[in-house]
């Protein structure tokens, strides 16, 4: 009995830091500003003209924008944009989709998060797109 409750609260507790560790990534905002910068931003410019800077929106706004995962206006999603299917896509003409083409599709939204938060206009380091 006693080695049933030892197996048991050893296999609790690893489990509990399994779970904590794989919640605990926080985004790296540096790989997150080299794929914005290199693929977002070279996209927006391509396509509209206009890049769109972490600092016009504040922390919140671009907490919201992700969350909501709405781009242009609704019309498609940011994950799509972010997917290793996109960076597969795109790999042979942008050299960040290619570096990054094997990380997973969500820790790459939580670099980009870090990036977009932290240069937000009321973030630690306001940014712009290059």
């Amino acid at each position: 009995m006693k080695t049933k409750l030892s197996i048991s609260i050893v296999l609790a507790i690893l489990g509990t830091t399994a779970y904590t560790t794989a919640q605990a990534y926080d985004g790296d905002w540096k790989v997150g500003r080299i794929y914005y910068r290199q693929v977002c931003t070279s996209c927006h410019v391509a396509k509209t003209e206009k890049a769109i800077a972490p600092t016009s929106r504040t922390k919140a706004e671009w907490t919201a924008y992700l969350q909501a995962d709405k781009h242009a206006k609704g019309k498609d999603s940011v994950k799509q944009y972010i997917s290793q299917q996109y960076r597969a896509s795109i790999k042979a003409t942008n050299k960040a989709a290619e570096k990054f083409a094997d990380v997973p599709d969500q820790q790459l939204m939580e670099d980009i998060k870090a990036f977009v938060i932290k240069g937000a206009k009321d973030g630690d380091s306001p940014a712009s797109c290059s």
